[in-house]
């Protein structure tokens, strides 16, 4: 069964085509970007190893979504026959609230929540939905699945999911954590289970989950307790350009400082601090502060110890929230590659039961493996995250109970 990825962004729409018949294969994917934007360009690559890439005439989602259906069917490099193969598409889709704890089949009445949720998700809904809407257009009478960021975290108690507000805030407005990144959660606490040999009911699991974004949950028995983003994704780590946690009361001091508005504040937090703010070179890029920290600049240093202590600090708080863990598992763009980060989060974390191995930690490999020594009481592991086969597995599973 041929099953169509969509991840749409603000200016961007991601994609990846699978065949999922017996064990899930790539048959081709991409990315368009720039799209509204002078320089849209594409890159697609198939199975085969053919890439096409360069400035396209792109200038919505429908179009992406049009142009990306014919490469898909080109008699060059495409991967398919005719575009009626393809039996169902999946779409990343951030926010859901508290409704839609699932993946679900897109209706009427899904986009209704997802449009609820664009106050939440003002930079990732909207465009998420006009993605659906624009696959409806092209792909006309193909099932739409949303898999939703928010829903594996939707397991998390009152204790872990309310804030210490007006109980009125959450009863009539929803304000509450609902957690990001959750699909690359779910998938990175399944497959820790798998290499630890145990079900997922069996295993208690810390994964990090460490890219420009960053999150960090807690999962016993394959549901997530408790997790570090919130109300939006501005809470928890120190991130590429977000602030994580602080004192509420800056807001208001920094909008005073700076003389900014509400608009204003927003896009400071969110696009203009983390390791942007805190390096001093001018990038939010993990491998540009560690580069500056190499070369002396003790402004970077302090940002890579401050990214490093505020992952440990949630560890630390979610080995307490599980009583004790099985395994820390480290995922994304910098859990995955960075093992200057890693054994800096670790450092003298052997006496709670984290022991690195730093000759393991130093390997390179795409594959889930351990760094930790044989004798570390809690497994430590690389785990590369699979978003897209985790949204098309899913979506799979949704088509197939509504037959």
């Amino acid at each position: 069964m041929i099953v169509l990825v969509i991840n749409a962004g603000s200016s961007s729409v991601k994609f990846t085509c699978f065949d999922l018949k017996g064990a899930p294969q790539v048959l081709a994917g991409g990315l368009i970007e720039r799209i509204g934007i002078e320089g849209t360009a594409m890159k697609y690559t198939n199975a085969k190893g053919d890439v096409v890439k360069g400035e396209v005439p792109v200038k919505d989602a429908q179009e992406a979504v049009r142009l990306i259906a014919q490469r898909l069917v080109d008699p060059q490099v495409g991967v398919l026959k005719a575009l009626g193969e393809v039996k169902a598409i999946g779409h990343r889709v951030v926010h859901g609230g508290e409704s839609i704890t699932d993946p679900v089949l897109i209706d009427a009445k899904v986009k209704a929540t997802i449009r609820d949720c664009f106050s939440i998700a003002p930079l990732h809904n909207p465009p998420n939905l006009t993605g659906i809407e624009a696959c409806e257009a092209v792909f006309p009478g193909v099932p739409n699945v949303g898999v939703f960021d928010t829903a594996f975290h939707s397991t998390m108690p009152p204790s872990s999911y309310l804030y210490a507000l007006p109980y009125d805030l959450y009863t009539e407005h929803k304000i509450r954590r609902y957690g990001f990144h959750g699909t690359s959660h779910a998938f990175v606490s399944r497959k820790a289970a798998e290499i630890l040999g145990r079900k997922p009911a069996d295993c208690k699991v810390i994964v990090c989950h460490l890219g420009n974004g960053g999150s960090v949950s807690a999962v016993s028995g394959g549901k997530c307790l408790d997790t570090s983003m919130g109300l939006t994704p501005l809470e928890g780590l120190i991130m590429g350009t977000r602030c994580g946690d602080i004192d509420p009361a800056i807001v208001w001091n920094v909008m005073k400082i700076k003389k900014l508005d509400l608009d204003g504040i927003d896009a400071f937090l969110n696009k203009k601090s983390g390791l942007l703010g805190m390096g001093g070179v001018n990038s939010s890029d993990l491998r540009d502060i560690e580069a500056g920290a190499q070369s002396g600049n003790q402004q970077c240093v302090q940002a890579m110890e401050a990214y490093a202590y505020r992952v440990k600090k949630y560890i630390g708080a979610y080995l307490a929230t599980l009583g004790g863990a099985d395994a820390v598992a480290f995922t994304a763009g910098v859990g995955e590659n960075s093992a200057s980060m890693r054994a800096l989060i670790l450092k003298g974390l052997d006496g709670i039961g984290l022991k690195l191995d730093l000759a393991k930690n130093q390997e390179r490999s795409d594959q889930a493996r351990f760094v930790s020594t044989a004798d570390s009481p809690i497994k430590i592991a690389v785990i590369p995250t699979d978003e897209e086969r985790e949204i098309a597995t899913q979506t799979l599973a949704v088509v197939n109970r509504g037959r």
